[in-house]
């Protein structure tokens, strides 16, 4: 079974293990140098960094975001709707049972994807490493080019380590699922992909931060950490924690209560005089600031992957029951 198994999908796994052997070799080809320049430069070394570098890191980000949802879209939807649509899954099922035969294709190719989800985010998170350090320690200020977000931040932490292990079992195993349910190989791509979309962003906006309980400091608004004041009107400060994913923040008065920032403040990044923030800090204008510190990173990277995991694990259930239940 596993040898049909593998005899069926081969040609889209050559195409995906090769793409990512590919990036991997010029990864592995140009990131000593990005190391040597980290090792003498320290992390000033980012600012010497080429268009090139950019359009590499670029491209590498985009690619091990891009990699779980072509893995669900190529390996899982079409694996047993394929089959479905031939009918040879009756000819399967009189050689062994429909558990089986379900098993082993989830089982064998759902290795497969997490094993080249791993790699190509292993490999990655290596060349980026120095650059991650760089950004870290700007600790919230603007950075050169593409150099902007910390690989805790939304942005960046899908990735990097292990999650996109999570996303890309989660992604398979959605696929098959969809796959069985609608019976039509495009229409289930179609579906995987907004349903993937929309759980990557349920997971980053809702359910990530409140994974682990944020910690929160109070800061004065000065000219210095003022980084934006929004469409809103709402202030936006750095604080002194370099690495940290500020997950929310807000204004309050001398009483600690949240409170809409004085009107006359909008003008002080424009004045620049140091008369109006000493103004917003004779009237007791703070920011208090929720973060997650930069030491839970591989915390949150394993709580996510966790759940991605059980999802699978759940929806693989789902494609079982169905497969007995509901097919013939």
């Amino acid at each position: 079974m596993i040898w049909l198994t593998w005899r069926q999908f081969r040609t889209q796994a050559m195409v995906i293990f090769g793409g990512v052997a590919v990036l991997a070799v010029i990864l592995a080809a140009t990131g000593p140098r990005l190391v040597h320049l980290h090792r003498t430069r320290g992390d000033a070394f980012i600012n010497d960094l080429t268009g090139t570098d950019s359009a590499l890191y670029v491209f590498a980000w985009l690619a091990v975001l891009a990699l779980p949802a072509l893995i669900g879209m190529f390996w899982g939807a079409p694996l047993v709707t394929r089959e479905l649509d031939a009918g040879t899954h009756r000819l399967a099922w009189t050689q062994t049972t429909r558990t089986r035969w379900l098993c082993a294709k989830l089982g064998f190719i759902g290795l497969a994807a997490m094993a080249v989800a791993g790699s190509l985010s292993l490999a990655v998170s290596w060349w980026a490493a120095p650059i991650d350090a760089a950004v870290a320690s700007r600790n919230g200020e603007p950075g050169p080019g593409v150099f902007v977000f910390s690989r805790l931040s939304r942005e960046i932490f899908d990735a990097r380590g292990i999650v996109p292990v999570g996303y890309a079992a989660f992604a398979f195993v959605l696929g098959v699922t969809l796959g069985i349910l609608i019976r039509r190989t495009l229409p289930a791509m179609a579906v995987l992909l907004a349903v993937f979309m929309v759980a990557q962003v349920v997971m980053s906006v809702w359910v990530r931060p409140l994974l682990m309980a944020p910690e929160h400091q109070t800061v004065a608004i000065t000219a210095k950490n003022l980084t934006l004041i929004d469409m809103h009107d709402n202030l936006h400060v750095i604080i002194d924690r370099p690495g940290a994913w500020v997950t929310s923040q807000h204004t309050v008065n001398a009483a600690g209560q949240a409170a809409r920032p004085p009107s006359w403040a909008m003008s002080c990044p424009e004045t620049g005089g140091l008369a109006c923030f000493a103004r917003l800090d004779k009237y007791g204008y703070r920011q208090l600031v929720y973060y997650q510190p930069a030491g839970r990173f591989w915390a949150l990277q394993w709580y996510e992957t966790t759940i991605y995991l059980a999802l699978a694990l759940a929806l693989t259930g789902l494609s079982t029951w169905w497969i007995h239940r509901r097919l013939s």
